[in-house]
């Protein structure tokens, strides 16, 4: 990633070259479903000091995906806000149907 990406679609392109590795993509999932899990408990109970967990969490999950299988460093730190939509895409595709565990097995 040596020049800067201007535009979202390129962004996503490079996001999941970022994100191949299978046991790296579960790990997004279940941070990225954890989130949403403690976000629903967090409004039906109330808004306390809990919110504070909701990035540990969701990024905690992800961060050890790059570190231990993808081997990279996050896009969060150069396209926070970028790499932020593309997790929960990501998410969503995969919950879908329309991206796999296996990026293997993603269609173009």
């Amino acid at each position: 990633m040596a020049e800067k990406i201007t535009n979202y679609s390129d962004f996503y392109r490079f996001y999941l070259t970022e994100h191949q590795n299978k046991t790296s993509r579960i790990l997004h999932f279940t941070g990225t479903f954890l989130v949403f899990v403690m976000l629903f408990l967090a409004i039906i109970n109330g808004w306390g000091w809990e919110w504070i967990f909701l990035p540990l969490v969701g990024y905690g999950f992800a961060w050890v995906g790059h570190a231990f299988f993808e081997k990279n460093k996050p896009a969060t730190f150069k396209y926070p806000f970028w790499s932020l939509i593309s997790d929960f895409k990501l998410f969503f595709d995969i919950l879908f149907g329309r991206k796999h565990f296996d990026s293997r097995k993603d269609q173009a």
